[in-house]
């Protein structure tokens, strides 16, 4: 049998697994799929995507351990330079493209279906939704790879042994999917297609993509910049101009961003552009008990990014009352310092009665250094059976649709105060923090981006506070070019433990932890900082690959 042929009948056999839960194997053949009799009508197209919907990328506040914003007690191979050019990897082979083939399979065929031809385009454009999003993430991995337009078959050698098409000519591909997807699919405001992808979901995936590929491009000296940086404004604010969404807040300014991430129900909820719902016994997660069996441990680097509660950066604030202790820290802080950081007080187990268990001390060992992300993490602790939390999660927040307005508006030049009211200050008031305004922005002098405008820098800032966790700081960090930060020594430093704090913890707690000259815990005995290499930002492709197909080569540099 040759290679072709066992794509092809893999790929049939992942159109017949991908619609079980939807009772496809009670009206159609079990061994095989007859071409003829599927794609007839509505549920047909409807049963064939529900297979990608697995694919959609939630938000957990654990999310980001290979940043700047975490250090986990295990190194992150690939920023510590110890990642080694694979044989195999399993983000390229084959059954790492049965998406992308997938897609194509039903672009393909969709059209048979006998219906109305508005409502067929609402899958379409799902399609080609899923399509864009799967490809992006190749790009973002590997730069170019090639661009499959239709599934593989016995002809299709052209396509599987094919070359890799530049990162912009696949990125325009991308762009071309998605303006289809926003062109075609169905209005938010359709409740037969809620919890799909509509209109909405489209938009806000648009302006997730663009903002990256146009930032990339402009820092990464790529050309070409502009059109994206305008297609990720104009897409981010197609959804705020609906009126349908807002920042989510009860008037509890001291709660409202931690309660946001631990609720059961996230349907109806205005921050919700798009989340995955979590039912008891049907569809559950583990995501709290992954937090409290090992909580995510925030690094210095990141908490010093917390400006005062006037929105002041620490190094210039009347207020800031230095880091001796986590009880210094926070005082006069953002005040999402204490619903993103388990500090003095927080609830860890919320106990039947009321007789909590709250946080003392800060949490070591258990947080190797010490900046407990609280994050996602609930205190009921019936979600913490294994794969049992029901709690619901974010897979597109409208506060991240304002930040890629606010930024795509300030590279465009275009960062007036009226934008920063729209999107920044909506996002501050959920916890009653100073606006920002930009007549008074004074340059931090610990920026990290000292080279850009101090508008940008600030929107910066204030997308990795109000993101943090959710998993966008690699690609951030990736589209500014922006690597050198992991060199910051802070990045893998914790807490001040002194010797004063030390004498609180029993001493098997902390014999163990290791402080630098100036009493920081540091994360890692045998280094001091780690050192970017620019070649990080791409991954190499497998060796197997580019041998079974030379097309591929040249691999990517300095790999």
């Amino acid at each position: 049998m040759t290679r072709k042929h066992t794509l092809y009948i893999c790929t049939l056999f992942l159109l017949l697994t991908a619609c079980k839960r939807e009772d496809f194997l009670d009206r159609f053949p079990q061994d095989a799929i007859s071409e003829p009799t599927f794609f007839k009508n509505e549920n047909d197209l409807k049963l064939y995507l529900n297979q990608f919907y697995d694919a959609l990328p939630v938000q957990r506040g654990n999310s980001e351990a290979n940043s700047d914003n975490f250090a986990q007690s295990s190194r992150d191979v690939f920023l510590a330079g110890e990642y080694v050019v694979p044989a195999t990897d399993n983000n390229w082979n084959y059954a790492a493209w049965a998406n992308i083939r997938n897609v194509n399979y039903f672009l393909q065929r969709y059209d048979r279906a006998q219906m109305d031809g508005t409502v067929k385009n609402y899958y379409v454009a799902e399609a080609r939704f899923f399509r864009a999003m799967f490809y992006w993430d190749k790009v973002k991995r590997y730069g170019a790879v090639p661009w499959l337009s239709r599934d593989l078959t016995d002809t299709s050698s052209a396509i599987l042994y094919g070359p890799r098409q530049p990162h912009k000519q696949v990125m325009d591909s991308v762009l071309a999917d998605l303006n289809y997807a926003v062109a075609n699919a169905a209005e938010g405001s359709n409740t037969q297609f809620r919890g799909r992808i509509t209109k909405d979901v489209a938009n806000a995936l648009k302006a997730r993509i663009c903002l990256w590929e146009g930032t990339f491009r402009k820092y990464q000296a790529m050309g070409d910049e502009t059109p994206y940086l305008r297609a990720a404004a104009d897409a981010a604010e197609a959804v705020m101009n609906t009126g349908r969404y807002s920042i989510w807040k009860t008037g509890n300014p001291t709660k409202d961003y931690y309660n946001l991430f631990i609720q059961e129900e996230l349907r109806g909820n205005p921050e919700a552009i798009l989340a995955r719902r979590y039912i008891k016994d049907i569809s559950m997660h583990n995501l709290t008990r992954q937090i409290s069996d090992i909580w995510p441990a925030l690094t210095k680097d990141f908490v010093r990014s917390f400006l005062d509660k006037n929105g002041v950066p620490t190094a210039l604030s009347p207020l800031y009352r230095g880091d001796e202790t986590l009880d210094n820290e926070l005082i006069d802080r953002d005040p999402r310092f204490t619903q993103i950081i388990a500090t003095r007080g927080f609830v860890v187990t919320a106990n039947p009665g009321g007789n909590n268990d709250v946080v003392s001390l800060p949490r070591i060992p258990g947080v190797v250094t010490g900046y407990a992300a609280a994050k996602n993490y609930s205190p009921d602790p019936a979600q913490w059976n294994a794969n049992q939390s029901t709690l619901d999660l974010f897979i597109f927040r409208y506060a991240e649709t304002l930040l890629i307005f606010a930024e795509a508006k300030a590279e465009l030049g275009e960062g007036s105060q009226a934008v920063i009211d729209r999107t920044i200050n909506e996002i501050r008031s959920r916890v009653n923090m100073a606006p920002m305004v930009i007549a008074a922005l004074v340059r931090d002098p610990q920026s990290k981006f000292p080279g850009i405008p101090v508008l940008l820098d600030e929107i910066r800032r204030e997308r990795r506070i109000e993101l943090v966790g959710d998993g966008f700081r690699f690609d951030d960090l990736l589209r500014w070019k922006a690597g050198t930060l992991i060199n910051n020594a802070e990045t893998i430093l914790g807490m001040k433990l002194t010797p004063a704090l030390r004498a609180q913890y029993p001493a098997n707690q902390v014999s163990n932890v290791i402080v630098d000259g100036n009493f920081y815990i540091r994360v890692y005995n045998n280094i001091t900082s780690r050192t970017w290499n620019d070649k990080l930002y791409l991954y190499p492709l497998p060796t197997n690959e580019l041998t079974l197909n030379p097309a591929l080569l040249p691999q990517n540099p300095n790999w």
